[in-house]
């Protein structure tokens, strides 16, 4: 009678060890899994901030690959709309222990509509604007870089660029205090050899960057490009543009890009030159992980590919 009594709360209590027997063990394997997740979030968060600074930073030490298209509107007594996409990469290169070499190379390709003219204009390569910037590796608060620029008369028609070959100094320095970035760009080129029948070049560029950053990869920008030609006409001498934008580091599958669009108002420009304009770009990514972050990121990858299989329809 005893042990008949006992049966039902035996058995009631041998289920109920097995039960929780398997919740601890679906909670031991689940709980790394959730450390993995966790841990990999952190590590996108931080390389994404990482990123911000990054970009942000002409002479930063990270391969990029931006491709930027500009529209100029409302050139010319007939509203005309000028378009120039720039390719323009950036590659670093370390020289010595103490020291690197970051190329950045600036190819646009041009539409150029013909000013007093309704429709028409030309198309093709404009000229090259390479510069070579040396700057530390270990750089302390203010990053700067130093170094000749140059204009290649890479035009392929008159109207799309200058036809001289052109050199001179640039200059950068930075700060990256917390979430911003704050600097500037310079330089001035002259015309040292090229067709006789061009004009001389005397010109300075001047970019200023203010950047905040925020959460999730996003970003305020203002960088306005200011120019000066030197040898043109009283009036005709400056460009000063006002405006900004947003941005966004992110990604396309795994390759991590940079986003930005931003707007600008010509407060000062020469005569019937764009008033006003917009600047669009992508950049691609290409920055140097640590071997934690690699690690990471490679099994993001493979967890992606065995979703991607496990969801994939089976073959007929």
């Amino acid at each position: 009678m005893f042990f008949t009594n006992r049966r039902p709360l035996v058995l009631f209590s041998a289920t109920l060890l097995f039960v929780s027997l398997s919740l601890a063990q679906e909670n031991q394997t689940a709980k790394p899994a959730q450390d993995s997740e966790a841990k990999a979030a952190q590590v996108q968060e931080s390389t994404a901030a990482d990123l911000q600074k990054a970009v942000q930073n002409p002479v930063a030490s990270l391969i990029s690959v931006p491709v930027q298209n500009n529209s100029n509107f409302g050139i010319g007594p007939y509203d005309r709309t000028q378009d120039v996409l720039n390719v323009q990469p950036v590659i670093p290169a370390n020289i010595s222990k103490n020291w690197m070499l970051i190329t950045r190379i600036i190819q646009p390709i041009v539409w150029q509509p013909y000013p007093n003219a309704t429709t028409g204009g030309e198309y093709g390569l404009g000229d090259m604007n390479p510069t070579f910037f040396l700057s530390p590796r270990k750089p302390g608060k203010v990053i700067w870089g130093v170094g000749p620029a140059f204009v290649i008369p890479t035009a392929t028609n008159d109207i799309l660029g200058q036809g001289k070959f052109s050199i001179g100094p640039s200059f950068v320095a930075l700060a990256q205090p917390q979430h911003w970035t704050l600097g500037a760009l310079v330089n001035n080129v002259w015309s040292v050899a090229g067709s006789g029948g061009r004009p001389d070049v005397n010109q300075m560029l001047l970019q200023y960057f203010i950047n905040y950053n925020l959460k999730k990869g996003w970003y305020v920008s203002l960088s306005p490009i200011i120019t000066a030609n030197w040898k043109a006409s009283t009036g005709n001498v400056w460009t000063v543009p006002f405006g900004g934008g947003i941005g966004r580091i992110t990604k396309m599958g795994f390759q991590p890009v940079n986003i930005t669009a931003q707007f600008y108002g010509n407060a000062v420009h020469p005569a019937g030159a764009s008033p006003w304009g917009m600047r669009l770009q992508i950049a691609f990514l290409f920055p140097k992980l640590s071997k934690e972050q690699e690690k990471t990121m490679m099994e993001m990858k493979l967890k992606q590919l065995e979703k991607e299989q496990s969801t994939a329809p089976p073959k007929k």
